[in-house]
């Protein structure tokens, strides 16, 4: 959603061990690019429900949201503002299944293997550092603070 000017968008770590799911974009704005299951938030929806949402679009897996890394205010590649509000979760259901148009490749991936990555291979790489820093050191916020609801 496009809110004023800024883009909302919510991602998911899934969390499986010391793995997490990455997803691979091929989208006009993200070609070829790692990720994490992410997506903007619709009009009128709640972030937590919106973060749900995209993970099971994106991989068909119904998850619990866990916690959050925090939100990250960035100028995009496409030079939009984005507020990126990011969570952890575990699957509670499903099978991993690409189910949206654009996505073209995931991998489960030991979360320290994220950090050898090239930028170029990542989209939004900054952001994506930041966030696998505080999963690293385990800089993980209760979702409280989101008016928290169950998915």
């Amino acid at each position: 959603m496009t809110q004023n000017g800024f883009v909302l968008v919510v991602s998911v770590s899934i969390i499986k061990g010391d793995e997490v799911l990455i997803i691979k974009e091929n989208k006009p704005s993200a070609i070829n690019k790692w990720n994490f299951p992410s997506g903007r938030i619709e009009h009128k929806e709640d972030i937590l429900d919106a973060a749900c949402r995209e993970v099971n679009e994106e991989t068909g897996f119904d998850v619990k949201l866990t916690g959050t890394t925090g939100v990250y205010n960035f100028i995009s590649s496409s030079n939009d503002q984005v507020i990126l509000f990011h969570f952890t979760g575990e699957i509670t259901r499903g099978s991993l299944k690409i189910k949206e148009d654009g996505i073209i490749d995931s991998k489960w991936i030991n979360v320290s293997e994220l950090i050898k990555f090239d930028n170029n291979e990542l989209r939004e790489a900054i952001v994506i550092r930041k966030i696998v820093d505080r999963l690293l050191n385990q800089n993980i916020y209760s979702i409280s603070v989101f008016n928290e609801q169950l998915c």
